[in-house]
């Protein structure tokens, strides 16, 4: 090989070393919450007005990776407390993705409710990422003088079992990239530090927001969600995810049905979002 040649290959690999996986995003529903409050969603919405949400959990594949983004919930206490319709366990949910609990490698966490954070320990060869911060504050501070928290008690004792065992992965902050194409990102302010994350697709950056945007009515009308720490810091999230987003219509919001019905149908309750 002449010298010419490889410098070119030496000059080039840089380049190489730089690609992204392109990876493809699916949503995957798994139950319905019927007659839920929009009131508690959108900031200052109608105590009236009431909608059946999707719960939901998305999957990343791509990068030799089978990545979830939350992993919903399957414990009995939640069950009696919420009653929710036509509801499948996760990782029997994921099935209709043509993907089995085991072939799960990772899960990102988006924040410690347990809806989305409950069924970490379904996947058996998973590793978890979750906020350094996140997990900080619900397994100490939020417990002081018996202060009313949303993060299970179970849960968290899992997870720091997981950490024990070498299977969590804590986000340390803000614009972290988990993965070659995959950045983590705070400010959403839904819990003490809430995460969201963009993705690198084939057609450009799709942004999982989860409960850091509860619906679309919150980017139509430009609504704070209604549970969150700072409602400005959650209008300030929504603005830097439209900058992320390679369009519009692929910022996904967490509970919103509009989504399973705005993307192509692949499976019964699995939609390909790019």
């Amino acid at each position: 090989m002449s010298l010419k040649i490889l410098l070119c290959v030496f000059l080039a690999l840089p380049l190489f070393a730089q690609t992204k996986p392109k990876y493809e995003v699916y949503a995957i529903q798994y139950a319905t919450l019927k007659d839920f409050a929009v009131s508690g969603l959108v900031a200052g919405a109608d105590k009236e007005r009431k909608m059946d949400i999707a719960m939901m959990f998305w999957l990343i594949r791509g990068g030799g990776r089978n990545i979830l983004f939350d992993c919903g919930f399957y414990r009995e206490s939640f069950q009696q407390q919420w009653h929710p319709q036509q509801y499948e366990k996760p990782s029997k949910a994921l099935e209709r993705a043509g993907l089995h609990a085991e072939d799960i490698t990772d899960i990102v966490i988006s924040h410690i409710h347990w809806d989305h954070a409950d069924g970490f320990d379904l996947f058996p060869m998973a590793k978890v990422w979750l906020q350094r911060d996140e997990l900080a504050f619900y397994a100490t501070d939020a417990w002081q003088g018996h202060k009313r928290t949303a993060a299970d008690p179970q849960d968290l004792l899992g997870l720091i079992k997981f950490n024990t065992e070498g299977r969590l992965n804590l986000v340390n902050g803000d614009a972290q990239e988990v993965f070659p194409g995959i950045i983590c990102y705070t400010g959403g302010k839904h819990t003490f530090q809430s995460q969201y994350i963009g993705v690198n697709t084939a057609g450009g950056t799709v942004v999982l927001a989860s409960d850091n945007v509860y619906l679309q009515e919150n980017l139509d009308r430009h609504v704070p969600i209604a549970a969150t720490l700072d409602g400005e810091s959650n209008l300030k999230a929504q603005d830097r995810m439209r900058q992320l987003a390679t369009k519009p219509q692929w910022i996904i919001t967490g509970h919103d049905p509009a989504v399973m019905k705005g993307f192509p149908e692949i499976a019964p309750g699995v939609v390909k979002i790019q």
